[in-house]
């Protein structure tokens, strides 16, 4: 079985931009789907992905955020797309292997839908995500908005979009 990574704000959803750095969501209300998310979803799940969500929510454990509007926006993503699961991160620091850029929740996900990580790929618009992908054996696509912070180290494949992103894995699954 073959999937698709995806980080969650600035891949799926639309992601705060406050001095160069991106933020997830305060709200339900502000929890907004990017353009052509759900077609390109739609299109990597016909191409026969498993499409699984990996994201880091610190805000949790810095008590910034609660888990329950966290699981709330998981709810609606996971009830209008095509995605297989949602795994979420809470935790704040290095302390846990599931926090990106560490590849445990790649890994432990891998292992439930039985995936085979060389033949599966991770998309994500921050350094952290290319290096868990890296990390779990993936191919990484990286969605460049033009944060002001770090860049990813190689290999991965830029591109503007989900749909891009997409795009170019059916095209060299």
């Amino acid at each position: 079985m073959r999937a698709v990574f995806l980080d969650r704000d600035g891949v799926i959803n639309r992601a705060t931009v406050r001095d160069g750095k991106p933020y997830p969501p305060d709200t339900l209300d502000e929890l907004e789907v990017l353009d052509g998310v759900p077609d390109a979803l739609t299109k990597l799940r016909q191409a026969g992905f498993r499409l699984i969500v990996v994201t880091n929510q610190p805000d949790v454990a810095r008590g910034a955020q609660t888990r329950e509007t966290i699981e709330a926006m998981h709810e609606r993503l996971a009830s209008s797309l095509a995605v297989d699961e949602i795994v979420a991160c809470y935790h704040d620091g290095d302390a846990c292997d599931c926090r990106k850029p560490k590849p445990g929740a790649l890994l432990d996900a891998a292992r439930r839908h039985g995936v085979e990580l060389e033949r599966s790929f991770m998309v994500g618009d921050r350094w952290r995500d290319i290096e868990a992908g890296q990390r779990a054996g993936c191919r990484c696509l990286f969605v460049d908005h033009g944060y002001r912070e770090q860049q990813p180290a190689g290999p991965f494949v830029r591109v503007a979009s989900l749909a891009a992103a997409a795009e170019w894995i059916i095209e060299n699954q």
